[in-house]
This record gives structure tokens, sequence and C-alpha cells, in this order.
């Protein structure tokens, strides 16, 4: 029996080893959802400066929240019926340390708050005027995120005030990330000003770990875009790790937790799409409408991939 607990311990160690030095020969990357180059750029080059996937996530997410023109994410969102516009976002690192905000308004980089929250408190959620209340005793400043041009949207939008989602508006959405740090480990990150004209008080997958984005350094990690409510329901990134620790790859892993949805749901109202990444650097996206793409920098190159898609 000692010889035998022996050989399995050094099987095990054995293993581990292997596993270790394999993830750590995967190149560092940026990978998110949607076109989303400057982004990808961003992430890889702060990546590049700290090393850390964790950082190159969380420089990726703060330049849609700052951009003006993105109408789904940060300054220059669309409001929620009352004008509002409110934020949510959520990052994740290799160790299963998470973060979250949501229901926040008038900061310009929920993600950073996100990432205080996950470093600087026990918690892992803050909300509403608690979240704005923290963001501001952490040095973070109230801005004005209504833009004209998203005002102006608004009050159209008010003459017949019908909600009603719209698939790939415009061909971005909520942004969710994944990298590999030149350690070989990995970090997601998930930012949005949610959907357009909402109910206020809504809040979607994008800070929900598990929904948006779920990360196991074991493994990989994964993040949705789209109709949140529904990854909500089936927690599509954690079940996306999940099938990948059963051994799917990500590509295999990804349609499934589509098909999760596609089983369940009326699913030619909406869109969900879903990018995945293992320790080895293999990469995978699936969306339920075709129309879902995704971006990746790697080696110091960036690449628009159309993904493939149940429709």
């Amino acid at each position: 029996m000692k010889r035998r607990t022996f050989l399995q311990t050094s099987t095990l160690l054995g293993a581990s080893l292997g596993a270790t030095a394999k993830a750590a020969s995967s190149e560092p990357l940026i990978i998110a959802t949607w076109k989303n180059e400057k982004a990808t750029i961003a992430g890889w080059n702060k990546l590049m400066e700290t090393g850390k996937a964790l950082d190159g996530v969380e420089a990726g997410a703060r330049i849609p929240e700052a951009d003006p023109n993105d109408t789904s994410v940060g300054y220059g969102g669309y409001p929620d019926r009352d004008g509002h516009v409110t934020l949510d976002a959520c990052i994740m690192d290799h160790v299963g340390n998470a973060g979250s905000v949501t229901f926040l308004e008038g900061i310009m980089h929920p993600i950073s708050v996100a990432r205080a929250v996950m470093e600087k408190t026990p918690h892992v959620m803050l909300s509403g005027a608690g979240a704005l209340k923290f963001a501001l005793d952490q040095g973070f400043k109230v801005e004005n995120l209504l833009t004209e041009s998203s005002k102006k949207a608004w009050e159209e939008w008010k003459k017949e005030s019908k909600y009603e989602p719209v698939i790939n508006i415009e061909r971005h959405d909520t942004i969710g990330l994944l990298g590999i740090g030149k350690a070989g480990e990995i970090a997601g990150a998930c930012t949005t000003s949610g959907l357009a004209f909402k109910m206020h008080g809504r809040v979607g997958d994008s800070p929900i770990i598990g929904g948006a984005v779920f990360c196991d350094d074991e493994v990989g990690g994964a993040c949705a875009t789209g109709l949140g409510e529904f990854v909500m329901k089936t927690l599509g990134s954690f079940l996306i790790v999940e099938l990948m620790r059963q051994g799917m790859s990500p590509q295999k892993a990804c349609e499934e937790a589509v098909m999760r949805i596609v089983k369940r749901y009326k699913y030619k109202e909406f869109q969900i799409g879903y990018l995945a990444l293992n320790k080895k650097g293999e990469y995978g996206a699936y969306a339920i409408q075709k129309g879902f793409n995704y971006t990746i920098t790697k080696n110091g190159k960036t690449q628009v991939i159309e993904s493939a898609s149940y429709m």
C-alpha cells in the first residue's frame, strides 16, 4: 500500500508539473468579443509591459469604456428608459479572486472600480449608491456619461417607448476579454452599459461571475456577450470552463453552451455569443445568430475573426 501510494503521488506530481510546463509555454495574448482592435492592442501592450493577464484585460476594457462612439459600453452608452447611463462590470484573476460592480452611475471606468472591489474589499460585488461611494472613496471622479448623440437616441425612442432587443446592434455589444499572461496565467473581464432603454435598475450578466466571465487557471476561461438574461439563466461562462475541464476543446464547449440555450428558449429572437480560451492557448467561439465576431492580438498582430453560429 505504501508503494502504491508513492507511485500514485509521483504520477500525480509528474502530471501536475507537466501541465504547468505546458501552460507556461502558451504565448501571451488578448482576445475580446466583437471587433475591438483598439481594446486588444491596448490590452496586449499593457500585458507586455507588466507581464500580467489581469493588467491586460483591464487595460483593454478601459478603451471602449472611454469611447463616446460606443453606445453599448461606458461613456456614450445608451441610457435606460429613464435617461440614466448605468454600468456593470466584472473582473477575475487566475487564482479565483473576483470583483464586480452593478448599477453604477457617473464613473468612466467601472472595470477599474471592479478591480478595486476585488483587491481592496472583502466582497465580490458592490451595487448602486454603495458602489459609487466606494468609487469616490478610491479617488474616481463623477462624470456625465450621457453624450448628446445618445441623449437624442433616447428622446427618439421615447416617442414610441418600444423595448425590443436588437440582434448584433452595430456589430458590438458588451465587451468581454480574456488574456494569457507571460507566466501562462489566465484572467478575464467584462464591461457594459447594458441594454439600450432597459428598465431602470436592470442588471444583466456582465457583472456576474460565472455568467459573463469565468476563469480557472487549471483549465481556461470564457466570456459572453448578447442578451444577458439567457447567459444568467444558464451560467454560460462557468459551464464552458467546466466542459473544457471534462476534455472539450474551447470551440466544442462554446457550441454546447449555445445549445443549452437553443434547446430551451425562443432563440430566434436574440443573440448570445461565447468566447473561450484554454491553458494551451487554444480558443474558440460560437453564437446563436450569424454576425458575431471576435478580435485577438498575439505576437503583436491583431486579427478579427468571424464566429461560427447555430443559425
